[in-house]
C-alpha cells in the first residue's frame, strides 16, 4: 500500500512540471461584445461575471489553475470555451454568424446549460437567479432583432 501512494505522490509531484500557459491574447476593444453592443452596464455585468472567464481573452484563472491535472481540465474547458464563443473577437464574426451566437446564447440559458455547474464551485457570484437569466434572454433577443434590421436580415 505504501507503494502505490508513493507511486500517486511521485506522478503528482511530477505532473506539476508541466504547467498550463495562462497567458490571455491580446484584447482590442473595439472588437469586444460588450462594447460594440453597447451593452448596458447591469447586463454587462452579468455577461462579464457569469461568460467572459472562458468565452472571452480576459479569463482570469483561479488559484488551482496551478495544479495540475486540474490546470489541464480547465485549459482545455477555456480554450473549448473561446472555440466556440469568444466575445472579445465578436465584432470579427459576420452578421449572421453573430446572430445564431447570440441565438445560442438563448438556448443555453434558457435550458441552464451556461453557465455550467462546474464553474459554479469556485465562482458562486456567476450563478443566474431567474430574473438575471431572464434579463439576459431579453437582451440577446433584442440583439438579435437589431441585428437583424441592421443588416437587413430575414
Amino acid at each position: 500500500m505504501k507503494k502505490i501512494l508513493l507511486v500517486f505522490l511521485v506522478a503528482f509531484i511530477m505532473i506539476q512540471f508541466f504547467p498550463i500557459d495562462k497567458t490571455n491574447p491580446p484584447v482590442n476593444a473595439g472588437m469586444d461584445f460588450l462594447k460594440i453592443k453597447n451593452t448596458p452596464v447591469p447586463v454587462s455585468k452579468i455577461i462579464a461575471t457569469s461568460c467572459y472567464d472562458c468565452h472571452s481573452n480576459e479569463t482570469k484563472y483561479p488559484w488551482y489553475s496551478s495544479i495540475a491535472p486540474s490546470s489541464w481540465f480547465l485549459k482545455n474547458h477555456v480554450d473549448e470555451g473561446r472555440k466556440h464563443l469568444n466575445f472579445s473577437i465578436f465584432a470579427t464574426y459576420e452578421p449572421e454568424r453573430q446572430i445564431h451566437k447570440m441565438e445560442e446564447c438563448i438556448e443555453m440559458i434558457e435550458k441552464k446549460e451556461m453557465p455550467l455547474e462546474s464553474y459554479y464551485i469556485g465562482h458562486q457570484d456567476a450563478k443566474l437567479n431567474d430574473r438575471q437569466r431572464a434579463d439576459l434572454i431579453r437582451y440577446f433577443k433584442r440583439e438579435v432583432e437589431e441585428t437583424k434590421i441592421k443588416n437587413a436580415i430575414k
